[in-house]
């Protein structure tokens, strides 16, 4: 039997008896980051990086069992190491490395590998068996640098203050709001906040991690208080009651499937920005290569696809079927 399986309840270490990221209420939960589909409720303890645990309690409540560990730690479980390294996806996300029986894993949970400046930078680890996931595994995939997707989205937003326009802006609560926040250019308005964004830039706060300023969105408010300034909203605002508050809106958003043809327009948005948290095809093939592993193990995204591709390149890939879900415009909200 492999260190590593894949059982009813997730990814599996018999030999430690512990999981990581499981999908269902196990004992044990080693957790790479805070995302609902990697953080679920239920389970009897948690172990997550120190950034990680603020964000979790947030999402399910003060009162679990959760313990944090720094980066490069290392904790012994009946004769397995477990250790804990930067992934870059999003504030206090990683990946897990697990040693024993002569195996050494490393489970990436999800990653990208350009320092966003807030989520830390993504650290290839030397291992054996790799599990990746695939998101956005195919070669049409590939993201410019931040720093022009940045430059577009402030032109956007200055052009739509010229025209006395709100602009809104959608992006996962968890992740993405926060990236935006670091990286836009505050100097051209104010920056107002859905108050799912809001609570969850609390919690990131009261860890000691530094946000920018931003502004809630008061019930007595009218719409003229928002012209030339900018809301970022979670993905499940638009079309909703609450979107339909604001008017002479811009309306944009920032995901990798962005870069579909038609994907914009059938969210019913007026700019979409290409802006992932996760690997674009270089990016995952260059970490992949970085590990020196063998083994791969593509998991949600394009795995049959990606498997194929890397047996030519000489792996031994084989899809993982997990309930993780990657990137998604109709994902439940984070």
């Amino acid at each position: 039997m492999a260190l590593i399986e894949l059982n009813k309840n997730g990814i599996y270490c018999a030999e430690a008896d512990v999981y990581i990221d499981p999908w269902r209420s196990v004992d044990k939960a080693l957790i790479t980051h805070g995302h609902s589909d990697h953080s679920r409720p239920g389970h009897k303890s948690y172990l997550c990086t120190h950034a990680s645990v603020p964000i979790i309690k947030h999402r399910l409540g003060s009162k679990i069992n959760i313990a944090g560990i720094g980066y490069g730690e290392s904790i012994m479980v009946n004769g397995v190491k477990f250790s804990f390294h930067p992934a870059g996806h999003i504030i206090g996300s990683a990946q897990i490395r697990a040693e024993g029986k002569g195996e050494v894993w490393v489970i990436s949970g999800d990653y990208k590998t350009e320092n966003d400046g807030i989520s830390g930078c993504f650290e290839p680890v030397n291992c054996t068996h790799f599990i990746t996931e695939s998101t956005f595994g195919l070669p049409v995939y590939k993201w410019k640098k931040q720093s022009k997707v940045f430059d577009e989205i402030n032109n956007w937003w200055s052009l739509n203050k010229s025209l006395g326009k709100t602009t809104i802006i959608t992006a996962y609560s968890l992740g993405k709001a926060q990236r935006i926040l670091h990286n836009i250019d505050s100097e051209i308005g104010k920056i107002f906040c859905h108050g799912a964004i809001a609570k969850m830039n609390n919690a990131i706060r009261n860890s000691g991690i530094p946000l920018k300023d931003t502004l809630l969105i008061e019930k007595e408010s009218k719409p003229q208080d928002f012209a030339g300034h900018l809301i970022i909203a979670p993905p499940s605002a638009l079309g909703s009651s609450w979107m339909k508050r604001f008017k002479n809106v811009s309306v944009g958003i920032a995901s990798g499937w962005m870069m579909l043809r038609g994907a914009r327009r059938r969210r019913g948005a007026d700019r979409g920005f290409v802006l992932s948290d996760h690997c674009d095809w270089d990016g995952l093939n260059e970490s992949i290569k970085a590990t020196g592993a063998e083994n791969i193990y593509p998991t949600h995204g394009y795995t049959q696809i990606y498997s194929r591709w890397l047996r030519e390149q000489g792996y031994n890939a084989q899809p993982l079927e997990t309930e993780f879900e990657g990137e998604s415009l109709e994902k439940k909200e984070e």
